[in-house]
């Protein structure tokens, strides 16, 4: 991986995020790399997708709609109905061609931090649980999936899944097939090959 200068990536996300998501996105990068150290993940690579998951999360949404045009992005009927998702997938595209990063896997942790998907990499693993337990917060059970981020990664990613799953339900909201098949594989068909 090439060389990062976190002070200009800090600043970038200082000039694109309101106050709350800049800290949120710090908050997720602490504690992506404390899960690396702790899973035996490649910590900077964590810190790194930390800080630039939500990179588009305050975009608006023509500037959304830009990215997936200039960058042949089709959006799928669940992914048009529910721009709560797009700053993951527009936000993927943003750092691979306007950042220019070039590590798929920071940018597949990126894309998945919202729905995950089946076979996701460790790195993305520690990416969704980071967002997920960051100190910053404060729903109802974080504290429940704090304690299974610290006793194993496997668990904390299937309660997670469980609780993205029965929130969206109890919302009327549909779920994404990818959280769907993620689930699936996390509880039947074991990640001993991702963790």
């Amino acid at each position: 991986m090439v060389s990062i200068d976190y002070n200009e990536i800090k600043e970038l996300l200082s000039e694109r995020l309101n106050e709350k998501r800049y800290i949120h996105s710090l908050a997720v990068a602490k504690e992506a790399k404390r899960l690396a150290a702790k899973y035996g993940g490649d910590e900077d690579k964590a810190e790194l997708a930390g800080l630039l998951h939500d990179i588009t999360k305050n975009a608006s949404r023509e500037e959304h709609l830009n990215i997936f045009s200039s960058f042949d992005i089709i959006l799928n009927d669940i992914e048009k109905r529910a721009e709560k998702l797009w700053h993951a997938i527009s936000g993927a595209a943003y750092v691979k061609n306007i950042l220019k990063l070039d590590d798929e896997e920071i940018i597949d942790a990126i894309r998945y931090h919202t729905t995950a998907k089946a076979g996701m990499s460790k790195l993305a693993l520690i990416l969704y649980i980071a967002d997920f337990t960051s100190e910053d917060r404060d729903y109802e059970d974080v504290e429940v999936i704090r304690g299974l981020a610290d006793e194993s990664l496997e668990k904390a990613y299937i309660y997670a899944l469980q609780f993205s799953i029965k929130d969206l339900v109890e919302n009327g909201k549909a779920v994404h097939n990818d959280t769907v098949n993620a689930y699936n594989e996390a509880t039947f068909g074991g990640l001993s090959g991702n963790i």
